[in-house]
């Protein structure tokens, strides 16, 4: 007899690998993107409490996050060890998770998670502890040019900028292939709103480069990523639910 199964229900069957039953695929879908909600959390909790400790020279509104991680940073550990598990977890989200529940929609599916994997809350964070700059701003006779006069603060830039734009890019090529999944479409517009909201804030990151409220805009950024990653994540947690057996 012919196998009339359509192309969606044979894609769906595939979602954890050959040979893995459809409902053990849902439910390691389901901690992973459980996972991928905890990382989001960590990830913006670890920088609020970093900001305790700074002394009194740091500004949240002036300084960056990666000043908090910088080699003469107090207490820098604390943040590249919770980051760069962060990155690990958002990456094993994207491509375990994520891609695995967007599969029917194929190359965009897998396009758009390996990007958000490339991004920088995903390889950018992994990378964190070879990001770290030369010194703070808030160091006596630091300053933008010496942060940077070292490899990790070279580094640092050049991920954060280059992570960012994959990471927009992610955004519209998940839209894209949300559109293409059956339960996903109402995801489009919001995920695509989400990525105008993140160009806006980084344009106005830009403008205000060197001004005294930078560090205010990065963190409204990192906050409005990792925020639409969460909710991304837990969309999915409970889509892989409703889909086990």
């Amino acid at each position: 007899m012919t196998d009339r199964s359509s192309p969606v229900t044979e894609a769906l069957a595939r979602d954890g690998g050959e040979g893995t039953p459809p409902g053990k695929a849902a439910r390691r879908r389901r901690r992973l993107a459980r996972l991928g909600v905890a990382a989001q959390v960590t990830f913006v909790a670890s920088w609020l409490l970093a900001a305790a400790w700074q002394r009194p020279r740091y500004s949240v509104l002036a300084h960056s996050i990666s000043d908090m991680y910088a080699e003469t940073a107090p207490g820098a550990a604390f943040l590249i060890i919770v980051i760069t598990l962060c990155g690990a977890a958002t990456i094993w989200f994207a491509w375990r998770s994520l891609r695995p529940a967007l599969r029917p929609a194929g190359r965009l599916a897998t396009a758009g998670s390996a990007l958000l994997a490339l991004s920088v809350f995903g390889l950018g964070d992994l990378l964190t502890v070879t990001e770290r700059e030369a010194c703070r701003l808030a160091d006596p006779g630091c300053t933008a040019s010496s942060q940077v006069s070292n490899s990790g603060g070279t580094l640092d830039g050049l991920l954060t900028t280059a992570g960012l734009l994959l990471f927009v890019l992610a955004g519209f090529l998940l839209a894209a292939a949300m559109k293409r999944v059956p339960g996903w479409q109402a995801w489009v517009r919001p995920v695509r709103w989400t990525m105008v909201l993140m160009i806006a804030l980084l344009v106005g990151d830009g403008l205000a480069a060197g001004g005294g409220y930078s560090g205010l805009l990065e963190r409204l950024i990192a906050l409005a990523g990792a925020a639409g990653i969460a909710v991304l994540a837990a969309g999915v947690s409970r889509r892989s639910h409703t889909s086990a057996p």
